[in-house]
């Protein structure tokens, strides 16, 4: 990207941001931002961050109403000297702009900010509430933001910040890259990282996997005997799933040790929830891989029809899986073994959890990146802790830092990497992406997170 020589970038109508000639600056500077400098920088902030959070958690917004929300990061985004643009996508998006003095590439950085709804709260809730840890998300952006703001002279390139809400429906991503925002600002490549249940200051990268699609699927009987053939063609149905929603604590272990399992029981899956009707079914259901879909609704559409005047409707396409690169999930684990630890960094085999999904599959359509996951699990604390959407998630706070500094460290690593160079992803602005995700909590509801 090329931007002014005053450091500001030009603006379209709709006060969203534009390239100007090409999405690359050109080499990159001789220098970079030193691991060491973002570590300090983190630790000057780092009491401030855990007070944004708590502020963001006592404000949860529900998805599309995120207004209070996006005040706040507009104003900390102002603060740190971004550029700012606000109601991106006719919605509560905020997009953050921040050059580096050196030339390099454009590389962007997602974080969610709507709550779950109370509905989507796994067993119900009284209230939207920040139970997918979509407060942390946001804070470890303005804090990503705010240290690479203050170590500008050593940055390369710029650093677009995307600001997204509602995710949990799976309309946030969407609105933002109608809007252009992608293609107005170069972005080469895109990254984000979400809350998971690993020990906090661990993270979980996702290379060739991450998080499944969704598709639906709506039958229709008829005749008297229809609602006691919907019970029944809803029991068949379900009975083509292979994984199940977790029901216990241990069972969500078992979930996650076979996704840390190579070649394990959730290498390939399908989950499903069919729920019976007055006179028909309706049908959820992922699968891994996403090529699947056309066998499974083979098998919906044969079991439906095995029943007089039954009719079966699906969408036109399914909710895309979001698929991560394995290259630049594999760059990205190097980067975090090497400035967070070796033992620090683990990998999973398989998409999960296998009943959610994730609207930042849309992006990775387009550019290539990474979608990580940050332990945010306290040590002695139950696993329902750090998985989000349960009542009694509470993230251990310590992982606000950590996750500034891995993703501070790690933009700016990108940002500097010439395409082509060791390291480059080779991503090319505006198009090129590699995954495909969809939504659903482990109650089988429709959103994501």
């Amino acid at each position: 990207m090329v931007w002014g020589t005053a450091g500001r970038a030009a603006a379209d109508g709709r006060g969203l941001p534009v390239r100007q000639g090409t999405a690359e600056q050109g080499s990159v500077g001789q220098g970079a931002v030193e691991q060491g400098a973002v570590d300090a920088e983190v630790a000057r902030i780092h009491r401030e961050l855990i007070v944004l959070r708590r502020d963001l958690h006592r404000h949860p917004e529900m998805p599309g109403q995120e207004q209070r929300t996006a005040g706040v990061v507009a104003r900390e985004l102002r603060a740190a000297g971004l550029t700012v643009a606000t109601g991106v996508g006719g919605g509560h998006g905020v997009i953050g702009i921040l050059h580096g003095a050196r030339r390099g590439r454009t590389v962007a950085y997602r974080a969610d900010m709507d709550a779950v709804p109370p509905k989507d709260i796994v067993g119900g809730g009284p209230a939207a509430a920040h139970v997918c840890g979509h407060d942390i998300h946001t804070t470890v952006a303005l804090g990503v933001a705010r240290v690479l703001a203050r170590l500008r002279r050593q940055l390369s390139g710029t650093v677009v910040f995307l600001f997204q809400p509602a995710e949990e429906t799976l309309s946030g991503a969407r609105a933002l890259i109608d809007a252009g925002v992608l293609e107005r600002t170069g972005v080469a490549e895109i990254h984000a990282l979400h809350c998971g249940p690993f020990p906090v200051g661990t993270f979980a990268v996702t290379p060739g996997y991450g998080l499944p699609g969704q598709d639906k699927a709506e039958v229709t009987l008829s005749g008297p005997g229809a609602p006691d053939a919907a019970r029944r063609l809803a029991a068949e149905i379900g009975a083509l799933a292979t994984v199940a929603p977790p029901q216990t604590p241990a069972d969500i272990e078992r979930l996650l040790a076979d996704a840390l399992t190579p070649d394990g029981p959730l290498a390939r899956f399908v989950a499903v929830r069919a729920r019976a009707q007055e006179a028909g079914v309706s049908v959820a259901y992922r699968c891994w891989p996403q090529e699947r879909y056309g066998e499974v609704r083979a098998d919906i559409r044969r079991l439906a029809m095995s029943w007089a005047g039954a009719a079966v409707r699906f969408p036109a396409e399914p909710f895309p899986a979001m698929v991560c690169p394995e290259r630049d999930a594999r760059m990205l684990a190097h980067h975090l073994r090497r400035a967070m630890g070796r033992e620090a960094v683990t990998e999973l085999h398989a998409a999960f959890p296998p009943f959610s999904g994730e609207d930042f599959a849309l992006y990775l359509d387009r550019v290539p990146g990474t979608f990580t996951f940050l332990g945010v699990r306290a040590p002695h604390a139950p696993i329902t802790a750090g998985y989000p959407h349960y009542p009694d998630f509470a993230p251990d706070e310590r992982a606000v830092g950590v996750g500034v500094r891995a993703m501070a460290g790690w933009i700016a690593e990108r940002t500097h990497r010439a395409r082509g160079l060791p390291g480059g992803s080779g991503g090319s602005g505006g198009s090129g992406g590699s995954g495909r995700g969809g939504p659903t909590t482990p109650t089988g509801s429709r959103t994501s997170g």
